[in-house]
């Protein structure tokens, strides 16, 4: 029978480093993600959320009556929620966007003043 010394491949424990090497040296490095894996990974939410949406939009049909500003509307419960949800997240949106300008505009003003 032969032994053999070295360490299974399957081995999930990283090796140690040899003497005089950088301690990062022994580490195993991570693979990063393809940008294949991402779409894959997104296309799967996706398709869940998708789903939790249909759902949702079965179990709400019934109509309600809204009123705003003097408007009257009879609607779908899930549409008014849908709506109310996506007009929350545009305004929430608009200013994340005005602070990140707010932000990139007061970088510039640094770095400008910074060359002078």
């Amino acid at each position: 029978m032969t032994f053999s010394t070295e360490t299974s491949r399957r081995d999930p424990t990283p090796s140690a480093p040899a003497p005089g090497e950088p301690p990062e040296a022994g580490r195993r490095t991570r693979r990063r993600p393809t940008r294949i894996s991402s779409l894959h990974i997104g296309l799967i939410v996706a398709a869940v959320v998708l789903v939790l949406l249909v759902v949702f939009l079965i179990q709400n049909s019934r109509t309600v009556d809204i009123s705003f500003f003097g408007a009257h509307l009879r609607v779908s419960l899930a549409v008014a929620m849908l709506v109310a949800a996506v007009a929350g997240a545009l305004v929430t949106g608009a200013a994340g966007t005005a602070r990140i300008a707010q932000l990139r505009n007061s970088m510039r003003g640094r770095a400008h003043a910074i060359d002078r």
